[in-house]
Formats: structure tokens, sequence, C-alpha cells
């Protein structure tokens, strides 16, 4: 159950190669001048190497790690060993593909490699995508809702400026008057001075991100 070789990509990913499978049928008809012997060590070969992938299946090496795409590579060490197996049995590549199994030569496991490892990036890319929005929404809701308290807070200070006005009136209308016959009989001497009103407003806020939930708020309490 331990693989031969787990290839370490970006992210914490991997990918599980088996490089077990025998070869000694293939060797046998390599070395063998009689043809007809010869062809029956290929037709082995060919079923060594269907018999491996099913082993390889049922072993589900992919389950033994959190971060892996769910099928394992068979490593043949070279096209030569492959081509004689996919002339005596067609099947073999669709076979292993349907049980989880991808028969790689050195040349097709550098690609295959790339391939999975450019999936993961772009899948990377895509949760990043969707982190962004969820925090981007989160932020904008945030800002609304700092908004209605900055619009609450200029409506405060207007009133607090309207109060005070009021307060700088009446004090004009009703005390100094009074306080300035005491002065005028000499039974004081220093002047008055009047507080000044004052002018400036609290700016409202105009933008439509930041008085969303004002305008919500005053059409809950209307």
């Amino acid at each position: 159950m331990r693989p031969d070789l787990v290839v370490r990509l970006a992210g914490d990913r991997c990918v599980v190669v088996d490089a077990k499978v025998t070869l000694a049928a293939y060797l046998e008809a390599a070395e063998s001048t009689d043809e007809t012997f010869r062809e029956e060590r290929l037709h082995a070969h060919a079923r060594h190497l269907r018999q491996h992938v099913d082993r390889l299946a049922e072993k589900a090496y992919w389950q033994q790690f959190p971060q892996t795409p769910e099928f394992v590579v068979l490593f043949v060490p070279g096209e030569a060993f492959l081509a004689p197996a996919l002339e005596r049995d067609p099947a073999l590549l669709e076979h292993a593909y349907a049980r989880r199994v991808h028969i790689a030569t050195p040349t097709t496991l550098v690609s295959l490699l790339r391939a999975v490892a450019y999936a993961w990036q772009q899948q990377s890319l895509t949760d990043n995508a969707q982190e962004v929005f969820r925090a981007g929404k989160e932020l904008y809701s945030r800002l609304s809702t700092l908004g209605s308290h900055v619009d609450k807070l200029g409506r405060s200070l207007n009133t607090t400026v309207t109060d005070y006005n009021k307060t700088v009136a009446s004090m004009e209308r009703t005390l100094l008057p009074s306080a300035r016959r005491i002065a005028d009989l000499g039974a004081a001497q220093e002047e008055l001075c009047a507080p000044r009103s004052v002018d400036a407003v609290a700016s409202r806020l105009v933008a439509p991100e930041l008085t969303l939930v004002t305008v919500q708020d005053e059409r809950r309490t209307s």
C-alpha cells in the first residue's frame, strides 16, 4: 500500500505514481528469436499490464492523501514497453481510465503533472476570486452601516448647533438688555460680551452607498 513516488506540487498537493509493473514477459519476448513464443510473451505482457491496472485500482492510493486527484499514475519506463501492449490490447487505456488509473511513460508523465498543476492553479485562482468577492461584499455592507452612523452624527451636530443658536438668541433678547441697564446705572464696570451664533452646519452624506441604511431606517420609522 506504499506508493513508489509522490510528486509534491504547489499548495500542498501531490500526485501518486506507481512503478511496480512487471516487464518480465516483454523482456522474454525481446530476447527470443521464436516468433510464436515472442508473440505469446507480448500477449502475456499486455495481460500483466491490465492485471496491474486492476490491482492499482483496488488499492485506491488517492485515499491515503487528502490533497490528491482521484487517480493514480501507472508509470511505464518507456514507449517501447507500452506500444506492444496496446497493439495486443487496444482497450487497455480506456480500461485503465475507467478504473482511475492513468498509464504514463516518461514523456506523458511530465505533461500529465503539468496539466494537473495548472488545473489546481486555476482552481486556486477561482477560490481566491470567490474570497475577494465575499470580502468585498462584507466591506460594502459595513461601509453602508458606517455611513448610517456618520449621518446620524451629522444630524446630531446640526441639532446641537440649532439649540445653541436658539440659546444665544434667547440670551440676547431677554438677559442682555437687563444686564446692560445695570451697567448703565454704574453697578457694573466690565462690558458684557454677547456669545456669537454658529453658522456652520455638518455636511450631509449624498453617496448612495453610504446612505442606503439611513434611507431604510427612515422608511421603517415613517
